[in-house]
């Protein structure tokens, strides 16, 4: 029977907390559920035996005393809540170890990460376009080691562990034969190299979180879930790797008298009963300001009136706008005054047997008051 310590990878003096990470990864390693490997089962078993026996300060006392033979009666595997169940350990077998043992990390520059910027603009602003200014936090890469991690004259050495392979290997004996298996060098995390003497303006990371301005350029014609992408202002990768990039999120505020469909604005124009009966120029609001516009005589109330061209520019063609749609809301007087009455009966009266055959109490009751 092998060594308890040995088989878990621990040196003699090693804590409780050492033990456990020792025995979760192997048994990430060696699980039959995942590993199907010739004598991975039985690999499993011993290493469970020996984190039983050697987390427990009686039975690792015993064991240190006596050896093996101190220790026989103590058989089993350790209790699985002690993983943290084995959903964790298969998570963390293929979310962890299962793609690091695909191979080393790259050792090269690698690309940084995109960030997101949400930004609310105003309505015209969302219309016209411009430039904003903005503030962001992002990784650069240090200035003070250019994104070695490491102090200046120094540099990032090979790992003593793996020998810059980024890879352990650990052979396994069984009656099947000897195998071999890979894992991510825990001293360098797969990298290959250390750091012996790191940066102290950004500790060895090679990247340091910066405040940085910039001014943006709205385009005309965006709307709220527009998305702009900023080349190269992401976070800066790893090992002087290049910039992700930065994504800006729009929402456009709601403007309290227009509204937007597509292209196009909507709005209402509110006129009097005499000014859609004899018509008028009137004064209204689009989005490129005060415009004056036709009422033309007879209008009839929700009448639509068209602005053409006079919408939201199309998003990359902002020479191609929509029309503005205006709906007419013709509003009615609640209270008249005597002089109104009688000049309304006397239009009643004018229209009364042309325009409306149909006797009412309305135009009877005007008509009848002037005679």
């Amino acid at each position: 029977m092998a060594d308890y310590y040995d088989l878990l990878g621990v040196s003699r003096d090693a804590d409780g907390e050492t033990l456990k990470r020792a025995y979760r990864r192997l048994a990430r390693q060696y699980h039959p559920d995942v590993n199907k490997d010739p004598g991975a089962e039985d690999r499993f078993k011993e290493i469970g035996r020996a984190y039983e026996v050697l987390s427990d300060p009686q039975t690792r006392a015993r064991y240190d005393q006596f050896g093996e033979a101190g220790v026989s009666g103590a058989a089993g595997m350790p209790d699985m809540g002690d993983m943290g169940g084995f959903a964790d350990l298969f998570e963390t077998f293929f979310s962890g170890f299962g793609g690091a043992a695909q191979g080393p990390r790259r050792r090269g520059p690698q690309q940084g990460e995109d960030l997101r910027l949400d930004l609310t603009l105003d309505f015209e602003d969302a219309v016209f376009g411009g430039e904003r200014d903005v503030q962001i936090r992002h990784l650069e890469t240090c200035s003070t080691c250019k994104g070695t991690g490491a102090k200046s004259g120094s540099g990032p050495t090979t790992c003593s562990t793996c020998g810059g392979s980024g890879q352990v290997r650990r052979s396994t004996r069984t009656p099947f034969g000897n195998f071999t298996q890979v894992a991510p060098c825990p001293t360098c995390g797969g990298s290959g190299q250390v750091i012996a003497d790191p940066c102290d303006a950004c500790g060895g990371q090679g990247l340091q979180q910066v405040r940085k301005k910039l001014r943006i350029t709205i385009p005309a014609g965006v709307d709220s879930g527009t998305r702009l992408r900023i080349g190269q202002e992401g976070n800066a990768g790893p090992r002087g790797g290049p910039s992700g990039d930065l994504y800006v999120f729009l929402t456009v505020k709601p403007h309290p008298r227009l509204q937007r469909d597509g292209t196009t604005v909507l709005s209402e124009v509110k006129v009097s009963y005499l000014q859609a009966i004899l018509g008028d120029r009137i004064e209204v609001e689009t989005v490129d300001g005060p415009e004056t516009i036709e009422i033309p005589a007879g209008t009839q109330p929700q009448a639509q009136l068209t602005l053409q061209g006079k919408g939201i520019p199309r998003l990359g063609n902002p020479v191609a706008r929509g029309d503005h749609l205006l709906r007419v809301v013709v509003q009615l007087p609640t209270r008249l005054n005597d002089q109104e009455r009688d000049l309304l009966g006397q239009l009643a009266g004018h229209h009364s047997g042309k325009d409306h055959p149909h006797k009412s109490g309305l135009f009877g009751g005007l008509f009848g008051h002037h005679n």
